[in-house]
């Protein structure tokens, strides 16, 4: 036989995402958004904030479209970071841009004494398919958010503050931040993150990165074989490993890798073969334990082929999985009724529809939000093109003013009213209190 030849591949059976759709629609259509235990800020303060984040609803979606149309990547987003200090400056706020070590982090803050409470904005986009992540709605609607709080600072009492944070798609901005101090103020963090549903509370996973790069011996695999060892050997047994381990894996863990390096020649003995890993997991110590058991498969696989082994751990900041903080999320739900949005509680949608973030590491450091609001159609997945092309529709659009208004509600509640403020620390502190992250994994 000569020439090459080609067969394609077999679409996979998708049986099982048409009966899930199906059960999941059923269950959306049941469910009832969480409700909130406290009253939030007076009826007089919502009415002015209502009224300035749709003074500003044309400056916002003109910014959202913008950013979809101008995609920058993690570190790289200049132009984008200063789309947004621009219009706050014609708001009247100062921003700042560079702190915490990045280039393209910013700053911008309204208030005095009292409370803190952060508004998070994301803006790196993903290499070849754009804001498939929707980066530029996070961004807009944090911008929204902060310009409706501030409106009434004063009154609510307290200090809120827009954070620009670099390079959620792999680059850990907001860990990096966290490290450098910029967060030693912050009382509470929130954000959203457009997706198929609006849901209230929703699981991401904890994620870290392992490479195991494997030495071996080089040898002519012909003439001497016996005088090599075997770095591809060593890695294809890691690999194999690794699925022997994920039927003995908790719900929701996931582990996925490719091999990086595998030798250059088919008659020379590989010296060298390397695996890049992404772990994930829905618990900090699970994740832990995960990252245990492959660092236990690599020096197995190692010793079994007479190879060594290199493991080289978080090219980027590990990120840990996201705290729920029922009593803040409530009012996110009730805040957007009147957008004619009902945020789904949690375990509604399959929880192993999800991700990670780096919001996850704040949300050990403070009482954290991230809520999802609908911007697709519910079969849509993130990080795909047809996802790229909601971002930049009618519908991301709509998601930019009603989630505007709905971080600069949730704001303004958690500022002007004691008891949510309470409520939502003592949930925090119930659930462990501060973690630290750095430390954690070490």
């Amino acid at each position: 036989m000569t020439g090459a030849t080609h067969t394609a591949p077999e679409p996979p059976d998708d049986s099982y995402l048409r009966s899930l759709t199906a059960a999941t629609a059923d269950a959306v259509a049941k469910a009832e958004p969480p409700g909130s235990d406290h009253a939030g800020a007076p009826a007089a303060l919502r009415e002015q904030v209502t009224a300035a984040v749709s003074e500003h609803g044309d400056d916002l979606v003109a910014l959202s479209r913008d950013l979809h149309a101008n995609p920058e990547v993690g570190f790289a987003e200049h132009r984008s970071v200063r789309e947004v200090a621009a219009l706050l400056e014609r708001h009247g706020h100062h921003a700042e841009i560079g702190l915490g070590g990045l280039d393209t982090a910013m700053r911008a803050s309204a208030g005095t004494a009292g409370p803190h409470i952060a508004v998070l904005a994301e803006y790196d986009a993903l290499p070849g398919i754009g804001h498939a992540c929707g980066h530029n709605i996070i961004c807009t609607t944090a911008v929204g958010g902060f310009l409706g709080a501030a409106s009434v600072i004063t009154a609510a009492g307290g200090r809120v503050s827009l954070i620009g944070t670099p390079a959620e798609e792999g680059g850990g901005g907001k860990e990096t931040l966290a490290r450098a101090g910029v967060f030693d103020d912050v009382d509470a963090v929130i954000m959203l993150h457009p997706f198929s549903h609006d849901i209230a509370l929703h699981p991401f996973l904890g994620r870290r990165q392992l490479e195991m790069i494997f030495h071996g011996v080089g040898a002519h695999a012909a003439a001497q074989p016996f005088m090599g060892r075997n770095a591809l050997d060593a890695a294809v047994t890691a690999y194999q490993g690794v699925a022997a381990l994920r039927q003995h894996l908790p719900p929701g863990d996931r582990v996925h890798g490719v091999f990086t390096d595998g030798g250059a020649r088919p008659n020379v003995v590989p010296e060298r073969a390397a695996l890049l890993f992404y772990l994930r997991s829905m618990r900090p110590e699970t994740l832990r334990d995960l990252a245990d058991r492959l660092a236990a498969i690599a020096r197995g696989a190692a010793e079994v082929t007479g190879c060594g082994v290199e493991l080289a751990w978080d090219a980027q900041p590990p990120y840990l999985p996201i705290r729920f903080n029922h009593a803040l999320a409530g009012r996110w739900a009730v805040n957007q009724e009147p957008c004619g949005r009902k945020p789904l509680p949690p375990g509604v949608v399959p929880d192993f529809l999800t991700g990670s973030t780096d919001l996850g590491n704040l949300s050990y450091r403070m009482p954290a939000i991230h809520p999802m609001i609908a911007v697709s159609e519910p079969t849509v997945a993130l990080h795909t093109k047809e996802f790229a092309a909601a971002a930049g529709s009618p519908s991301g659009d709509r998601a930019v003013v009603d989630g505007a208004l709905g971080l600069a509600l949730t704001a303004v509640d958690y500022l002007a009213d004691n008891e949510l403020r309470a409520a939502t620390h003592r949930e925090f502190e119930d659930a462990g209190g501060p973690l630290d992250v750095p430390e954690f994994f070490t």
